[in-house]
């Protein structure tokens, strides 16, 4: 079951009425109960992992919290790393042994070595990454002291599997959504309208803008020799919309679905393509999985307490297991590695542009200046996007190689439109969508909350905002065969 599925209107609407027409001490049960069966939906047997990730953090948070408290210290840091060598083994088992074994096979051939190391082959669990990962900071919360280790299992349960967020985030932290569940919800006419109108909007970006986007986008990275340098590149350009539309499309149904229940997640994106420069990007990107690496890899590696060479050490190193954390392939890795190099880079050169700027008398407030700098930005990131697409770096070389054996910067008009997978019609709903995405993010990048703005209206402008989404993704939407749902990306990770 997922966000955009017939599954889901059905099964959401049923779990609110309940919710709120339960007594408040049933309340966290009967979510619990909906969580397992909504991730049950995909693989019934990968609940027993879920749980057993929930039940060694459950068990070891408390045993941290109890040495800690006896002032036994070397015994809690050994609960806490119980803790996580048993996830982090869970993630590597399902995850990336067989990457491992692969790369070690072609070791193993390259020296002339005999032999194979067998993988172990299975289906990877959805969302295993994200639950493990929201696992492992209360654990650590708890071993710095920021909350205390729960005694109620289900209420611990609850957080590590509850539905909106299981599957793709946001990841959560225990200080947040933890506390959330010990509180009263009343169901609240203007809260459930807040969040059912950023559900129609998620719904709007992943049906609408990604699903579209990922016809041209598809079409041309599988058959990438048919096409042109040009369209390559905008192709390319299109999947940095893709993938935000795609992955920020599903963040806003998750935070409209807790808030209509009550809940308050974490945002996970802000307009991360009006950014200006790398690391203001990475500040709006995948917002809650960045800061994850921030609070509990960077920090603890040192961050920049020792020094510049070891701050940019650790800088590459974030990324690199970011790369890794997305996808147990090469691609993926280069494409941290060289966000990583980014960001570096524009720390090392800062001095020297702070003085070019200076001589020059550059006014960064003004928009020209940031204009290109965002330009500028877009393009750093969307060249590496192209290795987070591309199945292979063989596909990367060929499409790069293309680009510059056959720019044909003619091909982006006339016939070649026709081959992109979308009719005419679809394309100019396809402009409108962007330019209303580029009007919201715009706004919120101003700090105007359009959604509040939306509600404040009367009736004729609010349902004219509501019937127009849902006319969009009525007749332009994307849907499967016999309107089966597509997928999203980020489930795969």
């Amino acid at each position: 079951m997922i966000f955009n599925s017939v599954s889901y209107l059905i099964f959401f609407p049923i779990v609110v009425l309940l919710y709120f027409a339960l007594p408040y001490k049933l309340r966290n049960t009967w979510l619990l109960i909906v969580s397992y069966y909504f991730y049950m939906n995909w693989n019934a047997k990968y609940a027993l992992l879920l749980a057993g990730s929930t039940i060694v953090t459950f068990i070891c948070s408390l045993l941290v919290e109890h040495f800690k408290n006896h002032d036994r210290q070397i015994l809690a840091k050994w609960s806490l790393a119980g803790s996580f060598l048993i996830n982090i083994g869970i993630l590597f088992l399902f995850k990336y042994s067989g990457f491992f074994a692969e790369n070690i096979n072609r070791l193993m051939e390259a020296i002339g070595r005999g032999g194979r190391i067998q993988a172990f082959d299975v289906v990877l669990p959805v969302g295993i990454s994200f639950y493990i990962f929201q696992a492992l900071s209360y654990t650590m919360d708890v071993y710095r002291g920021e909350i205390k280790a729960t005694k109620n299992l289900p209420e611990y349960a609850l957080f590590v599997s509850f539905f909106p967020q299981l599957v793709a985030g946001p990841i959560e932290r225990s200080k947040n959504l933890l506390l959330q569940f010990r509180e009263k919800h009343t169901f609240d006419v203007d809260r459930v309208r807040s969040g059912l109108l950023m559900m129609l909007w998620g719904l709007f970006m992943k049906i609408v803008i990604a699903d579209n986007l990922s016809v041209i986008v598809t079409s041309v990275y599988e058959n990438y020799l048919s096409y042109t340098g040009v369209e390559i590149l905008l192709a390319t350009a299109l999947f940095a919309f893709q993938i935000y539309c795609d992955f920020g499309g599903y963040s806003y149904i998750a935070i409209g679905s807790a808030r209509v229940l009550g809940f308050k997640l974490m945002d996970n994106f802000d307009c991360p393509y009006l950014a200006i420069s790398v690391n203001d990007f990475w500040k709006r990107w995948h917002i809650s999985l960045t800061s994850w690496f921030r609070d509990y890899l960077y920090i603890p590696l040192g961050g920049n307490r020792k020094g510049k060479v070891r701050k940019y050490i650790n800088i590459m190193i974030i990324f690199l297991v970011s790369g890794l954390w997305h996808g147990a392939n090469w691609t993926y890795v280069v494409w941290g590695g060289l966000n990583g190099l980014y960001l570096v880079a524009e720390q090392v050169s800062e001095p020297l542009r702070c003085k070019v700027r200076d001589f020059f008398r550059v006014d960064v407030s003004r928009f020209s200046y940031r204009f290109f700098s965002g330009l500028w930005t877009f393009i750093l990131v969307d060249f590496s996007w192209m290795f987070f697409r591309a199945e292979s770096f063989s596909q990367v070389f060929g499409m790069l190689r293309q680009i510059k054996a056959n720019f044909g910067f003619s091909r982006l008009f006339g016939y070649a439109i026709a081959n992109w997978g979308l009719d005419s019609a679809t394309l100019l709903a396809l402009l409108f969508a962007f330019m209303l995405l580029f009007l919201v993010d715009t706004c919120r990048y101003k700090g105007i909350n359009l959604n509040a703005k939306v509600l404040s209206q009367g009736a004729p402008f609010r349902y004219v905002v509501y019937g127009g989404l849902l006319l969009m993704i009525m007749f332009f939407g994307i849907y499967g065969y016999e309107y089966a749902q597509t997928a999203f990306i980020y489930f795969q990770f």
